[in-house]
């Protein structure tokens, strides 16, 4: 079972180029489910059916759904009171309601990430294609299961002491959040697909979006470049000029495009906008040709490793890493906290690093180097 994560900025194509991979899926006789967690909800628009929050069938093999964060919420509310409450009283804090509940940050997406999870381990699915919102709440929704797992387990050692069932809580949400972020980390399930347009300033932000995935474990199994402008050599007049022009000018931007080896699509603009199956199949047939859109990328190089150096070690932490990214390093205990252009992640440091002091730090190419040095007796 494989779960296809496309995202990229708002605008890009991405539902559209989603639609047109679960077609081309279920075409090739994949049971093949299509969900979009993005609140904008244009999934229906693109395949020109109707769409609810229970998958429904589009085609012999394709089913699809929107998946309605707030309606999640109100479903769950009982269930998460319930939970909730023992445990917020287990850290001395009043219950919640169920209005301050749903606004709460981050708890829609964090059940769209779940209810994709759910759909996902039915075993009704070879493949779950999902239309994530922009990059910006993609991002903030795939850190979720990591940055509250971590939350209730420093919480869950506060309460131990004095209450048992709010501490039971927290281990239970705490083994489903990993559970949840299992199954986005693992590149044998799990790859993103980033869409983008050959335009510098969403280039330059694709480049960051690549860097934070990788920060965070997600896997990046393709790139895709959408709507170029076709080819026009063999074309005449001023039309013709601003085509070659404008393509040179597309071609230039994504030369400077350092994906760090993960392998770039493109897709030329259509006159036509595609809807409907049979149009989606046709754009399907241009972005794979003859390739496997099932294919996944290699793992490569572990995010992080150890190699000795002297008495030092030296940490390498594989990133793609932006020319002009803007990074900041800090040792925090026995962590490691690591930002690149706002997204921070923190990292536990293995037990063979936590008693020795970080004395430099360089980027290169290949990633973040950071020096450990054995602490002097």
């Amino acid at each position: 079972m494989r779960v296809l994560l496309f995202t990229g900025k708002g605008g890009v194509g991405k539902t559209t180029l989603a639609a047109a991979t679960a077609a081309l899926l279920a075409g090739r006789g994949h049971r093949t489910l299509v969900v979009s967690t993005d609140p904008a909800h244009s999934l229906a628009d693109v395949l020109a059916v109707p769409l609810g929050p229970t998958p429904s069938r589009v085609d012999t093999a394709l089913h699809a759904a929107h998946i309605d964060a707030r309606a999640l919420v109100d479903q769950s509310w009982p269930a998460l009171r319930e939970h909730l409450g023992r445990f917020a009283a287990g850290l001395g804090l009043a219950a919640l309601d169920a209005e301050e509940l749903t606004v709460l940050p981050g708890v829609d997406e964090l059940l769209a990430l779940t209810e994709v999870a759910r759909l996902a381990r039915t075993g009704e699915w070879d493949v779950v294609v999902v239309d994530c919102g922009p990059t910006a709440e993609t991002l903030r929704l795939l850190a979720l299961p990591e940055a509250i797992a971590a939350y209730l387990e420093r919480s869950r050692a506060r309460v131990l002491a004095d209450v048992r069932a709010a501490a039971a809580v927290a281990t239970d949400l705490a083994e489903h959040l990993a559970d949840l972020r299992s199954l986005l980390t693992d590149p044998a399930t799990t790859g993103v697909r980033l869409v983008f347009t050959p335009e510098r300033l969403v280039v330059a932000e694709t480049r960051r979006t690549l860097a934070a995935l990788a920060l965070r474990g997600i896997h990046v199994d393709a790139l895709i470049a959408n709507r170029l402008v076709p080819r026009a050599r063999r074309w005449q007049g001023p039309a013709a000029a601003w085509l070659r022009a404008r393509r040179s000018e597309q071609d230039a931007v994504m030369s400077d495009l350092d994906a760090g080896g993960v392998p770039l699509r493109v897709v030329e603009h259509r006159a036509a906008e595609p809807v409907g199956t049979a149009a989606l199949l046709s754009l399907a047939a241009d972005l794979y040709a003859d390739t496997d859109p099932l294919a996944a990328r290699p793992a490569g190089t572990p995010l992080l490793s150890i190699t000795p150096d002297g008495p030092d070690h030296l940490l390498r932490l594989a990133l793609p890493l932006p020319a002009a990214a803007d990074l900041d390093l800090a040792r925090v205990g026995d962590d490691l906290s690591i930002t690149i252009d706002g997204v921070r992640r923190v990292i536990a440091l293995p037990l063979l690093l936590r008693h020795h002091t970080v004395t430099d730090a360089e980027a290169d190419a290949a990633g973040l180097l950071v020096r450990f040095a054995a602490e002097r007796t």
